[in-house]
């Protein structure tokens, strides 16, 4: 039987993977030194110049998931205190928090966009202002690369801030490089952010992911739990002439180091983010100049800084007789590789069951545009035949299903 990745006519992602990163793993393996070492250090000195900033402090992990806990607890998240984040994001996002015993507080998306809601965050914190601030970070999420209104929720945090307890804005950036705005680039605006490298985001290293700031001290706290809370790097330990086995350990950290074997791909990658957000856009131009014809569905929000990581085609149920469920699957029988972004976290049974309320009438804006979204292919070196396929597909099956 044939594997089923071969019956894909077009793929939902596929890496760009050139001669350069197999020579730089290569170099890696020929070296002997395959852990965290000095391709780790090279990528997060690229990562913070391609960020604008050199002064930025990038610290390389093995995955986002690890760069929020470890961006988090840096922070003080801990238990008795809490986050807001939105329920439109991978239930990492949330996770995270629960991993430190922290809880957790949704706030709705915006009625028209994916990001969170500042007028609800803000709902949040009055109610936390009045029972004790337990609140000590909020997570933005910038989904699909459209960056949220970081600006008020900077404000937000600021104003709700006590001499006490100060509220840290951790940014959940796994889609958004590179993002230019007024404010800097997205993962760089709040007090720390962090990015994905899975295999399927704007640039990758197969799996991983970097936590920046530039604050020094949460920056020391997180390279120091990055590697079990050791007061000293792998790297200096094995390099420096001070013996390897001379460290303490000061606190209960984690294994969340990047390998140099990933780190080494990172370093390809990162030198073309921008030609690969140029590729995405030239994709992205000729599906808005197709969809935009159609009253089925609805373009993606676009706005300041969007890198483009995915296109959410937004389905107008009224205009059709068939459900998005029944829609992606007629793409899928058409060997399309489509995904959704996202299941909203109130869907999963841990967190119906932690918190009885979390419900989807009670997030009507992420429940709407979870029933209307389909993510359609999108990656750099998608072809003009691949995208007018989708395109034609997509054209064909609603208008097959007109109502």
């Amino acid at each position: 039987m044939a594997d089923n990745a071969t019956q894909i006519k077009v793929p939902f992602h596929r890496a760009a993977i050139t001669d350069a990163e197999k020579k730089a793993v290569m170099d890696v393996l020929d070296s002997g030194w395959l852990t965290t070492g000095k391709y780790a250090l090279e990528f997060e000195k690229k990562f913070s110049k391609a960020l604008g900033d050199e002064k930025i402090i990038s610290l390389a992990v093995n995955s986002n998931t690890s760069g929020m806990i470890l961006a988090l607890e840096a922070c003080g998240v801990k238990e008795g205190t809490a986050v807001i984040t939105t329920p439109y994001t991978f239930v990492s996002t949330a996770t995270c928090a629960r991993h430190l015993n922290a809880e957790v507080y949704f706030a709705d998306i915006e009625k028209d966009t994916y990001s969170i809601d500042p007028d609800k965050i803000e709902e949040i914190l009055k109610k936390d202002a009045e029972n004790g601030h337990k609140v000590k970070a909020i997570i933005p999420v910038h989904i699909a690369g459209n960056v949220c209104n970081m600006e008020r929720i900077l404000d937000l945090a600021k104003k709700y801030s006590t001499p006490e307890n100060k509220i840290y804005v951790i940014e959940d950036a796994a889609h958004s490089f590179p993002s230019p705005t007024k404010l800097g680039y997205a993962g760089a605006i709040g007090d720390a952010g962090v990015f994905s490298f899975y295999v399927t985001k704007t640039i990758t290293t197969a799996e991983g992911g970097m936590v920046c700031t530039r604050n020094a001290e949460l920056a020391k706290r997180m390279t120091m739990m990055r590697m079990h809370g050791m007061d000293r790097t792998t790297w200096d330990r094995y390099t420096s002439p001070r013996a390897s086995w001379e460290y303490d350990i000061v606190a209960p950290g984690y294994k969340f180091n990047l390998p140099d074997v990933l780190a080494a791909i990172g370093c390809c990658q990162v030198d073309r983010a921008q030609i690969f957000y140029e590729q995405r856009k030239r994709i992205v131009e000729k599906y808005n100049q197709a969809f935009a014809k159609l009253d089925f569905v609805q373009l993606p929000p676009d706005g300041e800084g969007n890198s483009w990581h995915l296109y959410l085609l937004r389905i107008v149920p009224e205009k059709l007789k068939i459900t998005r469920e029944q829609f992606a699957k007629k793409l899928q029988e058409a060997r399309l590789g489509i995904s959704v972004h996202f299941i909203p976290i109130f869907h999963f049974t841990y967190w119906k069951e932690l918190y009885p309320d979390f419900t989807a009438e009670n997030y009507p804006n992420a429940e709407r545009q979870y029933s209307r979204t389909i993510s359609i292919p999108l990656f750099p070196d998608m072809t003009d035949e691949m995208a007018d396929y989708v395109i034609n597909t997509i054209i064909k099956t609603g208008t097959e299903n007109h109502a």
